[in-house]
C-alpha cells in the first residue's frame, strides 16, 4: 500500500524474489503534491537512491549529481516514475486503498474502484503524509487560516498575504523561503534561540577528516554511519535508547544552500512557545516569552511546519479491529527483523518503522534496507503457507 519510494523499493525487491504482488496507490504522489514547488531535495544524491535488487536503477543511472548539488522536487519525483518503469511495470494499480481488514485467514484490500483483493501478506508503505503533527494550540482555527505544511504544493495562492510559519527545521525555513519568493509576507515562530544551518559539505577531506568522521547517507560521524548503513542493530537497543536517537539525530536545521535566500528576506520570533490561537476576523497567536510574558502575533495565516509524529492508530484504511492489535503495545509497535507488526503477515516500512530501525527510515536512504528486509519476510511467509 503506497507507491512511494519505500512501496516501489519493497514491490522491485518482492517481484525480483518471484513474488505474485501488487503495489496500490499512485506512484510518488505524496512528493509530488505534498510538497513545495520549487523545493530542493536536503538529502544529498548518493543518499537519494531507491532500492533495487541489482542496484541498477539508482538517481545516478536517471541523471548523475555531484556530491552537494541539491536535487530538485521535480527531478526526484521523475526518477521515481522512471524507476517504477523499470522495475514494477505492471504490477501496479492506482486505485486508492480504502479499507483493509481480515477474512479467513487472509488479508482484505478494499479499492475505490470498488475491487476487492485477498492477500497472504501486506506491506504498508504510507509514507508521512497520515503522521502529519499540528499543534493542539491550533485546534480551534479553521483550516482555511490554518494548515500542515504538507498541505500545500502551489504556494501562489498566499501572494500578498501575512503567513506565519511554526517551526524552525528544513521545511519551515523553505517553506517561509519560498513563500517570500511567491509574493508572500512570512514569519518564522519558533521555541529555539537561535536557528541552525548545516555547513557547506567539501568534497576534498583529508584522510584525518574522512577517519573521525566517516561520511554516510546520515551525514558524518562514526554514530550517523551506524544508524545510516546499519538499521538492524538499532533494533536491539532499549525502547529508550531507539526513542533518543530517532528524537536527536538530524534535529532541526536549514541547508546551508538555502541560507543565502533566507537571510534578509524572512523575519523572525524566536525563542517563544505558542500557548493558543484564534479567529476574529484575523488570525491571533498568543505566544510565551521565556520571561513567561505572553505576546499576541496578528496574522492571515498559520503553516505547522512541526513535522510529523507516528501513531498507527492514525492509519484509518486499517480496519478498527486490525489498528486495535497492532497498537496494542503502543503508538509505535515494535517490529520484527523483517518489519512485520504483530500481526502476522503485515508489515510496515518507512517513517512508521523509525522507532524500530532508527533514523534512517525517515530519509529515502533507509529505501534499500527496509525493502530487503521485508522481501526476506515475505518469501518465508509464502514458504510456511505452501
Amino acid at each position: 500500500m503506497g507507491a512511494g519510494p519505500y512501496g516501489l523499493s519493497v514491490a522491485a525487491h518482492a517481484l525480483a524474489a518471484g513474488l505474485e504482488a501488487r503495489v496500490f496507490g499512485q506512484p510518488m504522489r505524496a512528493w509530488e503534491w505534498h510538497m513545495p514547488r520549487g523545493m530542493l531535495l536536503k538529502s544529498e544524491p548518493d543518499a537519494s537512491h531507491l532500492g533495487d535488487p541489482d542496484r541498477r536503477y539508482g538517481l545516478d543511472a536517471f541523471r548523475r549529481y555531484s556530491y552537494g548539488e541539491p536535487i530538485p522536487l521535480e527531478t526526484f519525483v521523475a526518477y521515481g516514475k522512471w524507476f517504477r518503469e523499470q522495475t514494477v511495470r505492471d504490477a501496479l494499480d492506482e486505485s486508492t486503498v480504502t479499507e483493509i481488514g481480515t477474512e479467513g485467514g487472509l488479508y482484505t484490500v478494499a479499492l475505490s474502484s470498488g475491487a476487492r483483493v485477498r492477500a497472504r501478506t501486506v506491506v504498508l508503505a504510507l509514507g508521512f503524509l497520515p503522521f502529519a503533527y499540528r499543534p493542539t494550540a491550533l485546534a480551534e482555527l479553521p483550516p482555511e487560516v490554518s494548515s500542515h505544511s504538507s498541505d500545500h504544493h502551489d504556494l501562489s495562492a498566499f501572494a500578498g498575504k501575512h503567513v506565519a510559519v511554526l517551526g524552525a527545521g528544513q521545511s519551515a525555513l523553505e517553506t517561509a523561503t519560498l513563500l517570500v519568493e511567491a509574493g508572500a509576507k512570512p514569519r518564522i515562530v519558533a521555541r529555539t534561540r537561535s536557528l541552525v544551518w548545516n555547513a557547506t559539505p567539501s568534497g576534498q577531506r583529508s584522510i584525518i577528516s574522512r577517519t573521525l568522521a566517516p561520511r554516510s547517507g546520515l551525514g558524518s560521524g562514526w554514530r550517523s554511519l551506524v544508524w545510516a548503513e546499519m538499521p538492524g542493530t538499532v533494533r536491539y537497543l532499549p525502547k529508550g535508547a531507539r526513542n533518543h536517537i530517532v528524537r536527536t539525530t538530524l534535529g532541526p536545521a536549514g541547508s546551508w544552500w538555502l541560507r543565502e535566500r533566507f537571510d534578509g528576506a524572512v523575519p523572525v520570533t524566536l525563542g517563544v512557545r505558542l500557548a493558543g490561537a484564534d479567529h476574529r476576523g484575523g488570525v491571533r497567536l498568543h505566544l510565551t516569552t521565556g520571561q513567561g510574558k505572553v505576546e499576541t502575533l496578528e496574522t492571515e495565516h498559520v503553516i505547522a511546519a512541526t513535522g510529523y509524529q507516528v501513531d498507527v492508530g492514525r492509519i484509518d484504511i486499517l480496519d478498527p479491529n486490525v489498528r486495535r492489535r497492532i497498537r496494542s503495545a503502543g503508538p509505535t509497535p515494535r517490529l520484527s527483523r523483517t518489519f512485520e507488526t504483530p500481526m502476522t503477515g503485515l508489515y510496515l516500512v518507512g517513517l512508521a518503522a523509525a522507532a524500530t530501525f532508527g533514523p534512517a527510515m525517515r530519509f529515502v536512504h533507509g529505501c534499500d534496507f527496509a525493502a530487503r528486509r521485508v522481501t526476506r519476510g515475505l518469501v518465508s511467509q509464502v514458504r510456511k503457507s505452501a
